[in-house]
């Protein structure tokens, strides 16, 4: 759903209930990307539930990226995946071969991150979907949350933009088989070395990049934390071919929906320097699948950002600042 919509039919379930619990740490009355619950004073849980349609042809490759997607709401709050609840809907024609090679995929890249599938619920549905509910554990003292960032703190991101334009040119047959890979290979890495990093370099502000784009999860955060951000779109990295597709219009539905939101929240508080490229500018609304983890960290910590990730030999950008107004601009 539409971020805006989202918010519409969630405001009926009152949050208020939620002060009668006092270990539900993250919940809707402090929207994040997991809910989390203390079960000691040194263990929590962290919980979420993602699933979606097919993004690629291959069905052990769509299990395998929904299953990443889905862990990435875990890696976004500081956890580690425990096991996982399979969620699929499919056709009753489709051959049981087909669906044995996405449940494969999602259990594999679940054992990948050192969890595994432990059962789950099917439906016959006309469309196919399949995802997972995740259980994940972290110290409650250590939880990351969108409202942490600080003014003065740099931002980083842990993947490149442009999943969204790529397999939504795929299912047209318009983007090159090499860019399509270059898509599949980010969106089946996993987050789980980014927060660990993150959380080694004394993480303040966190989320992980999906289906609001990152001006949408990156509005997010300016909401929760009360202060601003701005982000250099010569900076931002592009999977290769991303660009070109995004000059062409092959934007998601995603893409308008999100920016209407962002633009609709944040009004004359969301600038875009008139420098910076339509199609680039649409890059950072555009809907993404298994994105990377944005994040802030102290000044002080922002070298031991790019140390940490080059140890474990992932990339890592630093895209930006927190400032004190609440708003967000993007420079050229």
């Amino acid at each position: 759903m539409a971020p805006g919509d989202l918010q519409e039919v969630l405001a009926v379930i009152k949050p208020a209930g939620h002060g009668l619990h006092a270990d539900l740490l993250v919940g809707l009355g402090r929207a994040d990307d997991a809910a989390v619950y203390r079960i000691t004073p040194d263990i929590a849980i962290v919980e979420t539930v993602d699933f979606f349609p097919p993004v690629v042809d291959d069905a052990y490759t769509w299990g395998a990226v929904a299953a990443a997607n889905a862990m990435s709401d875990v890696y976004a709050m500081g956890g580690q995946v425990m096991f996982a609840l399979a969620v699929a809907g499919f056709p009753r024609e489709l051959p049981k071969a087909i669906i044995a090679e996405v449940f494969r995929g999602g259990a594999e890249k679940v054992a990948e991150a050192g969890g595994v599938i432990a059962g789950g619920h099917t439906v016959i549905d006309e469309e196919p979907k399949y995802g997972l509910c995740v259980t994940g554990r972290v110290h409650p003292d250590r939880i990351f949350i969108k409202g942490g960032l600080r003014p003065g703190d740099r931002l980083f991101l842990s993947k490149p933009l442009g999943t969204g334009v790529i397999t939504t040119a795929a299912k047209d047959g318009k983007a090159a088989v090499e860019v399509v890979e270059g898509a599949v290979q980010s969106m089946l890495r996993l987050n789980r070395a980014a927060a660990e990093v993150a959380a080694d370099c004394d993480v303040r502000g966190a989320t992980d990049i999906t289906g609001f784009g990152l001006l949408g999860h990156a509005g997010e955060m300016v909401e929760a934390s009360g202060v601003g951000i701005v982000i250099a779109a010569s900076r931002l990295p592009l999977l290769p071919g991303a660009l070109a597709l995004a000059e062409a219009g092959t934007f998601s539905g995603g893409m308008k929906r999100n920016r209407r939101h962002v633009e609709a929240v944040f009004g004359s508080r969301l600038t875009v320097a008139a420098d910076v490229p339509p199609a680039l500018a649409g890059l950072l609304f555009e809907s993404e699948t298994s994105g990377g983890l944005l994040f802030s960290v102290a000044p002080d910590r922002a070298s031991r950002v790019s140390e940490g990730f080059a140890r474990c030999g992932e990339p890592c950008w630093e895209i930006g600042e927190v400032v004190p107004q609440p708003v967000i601009r993007v420079t050229r």
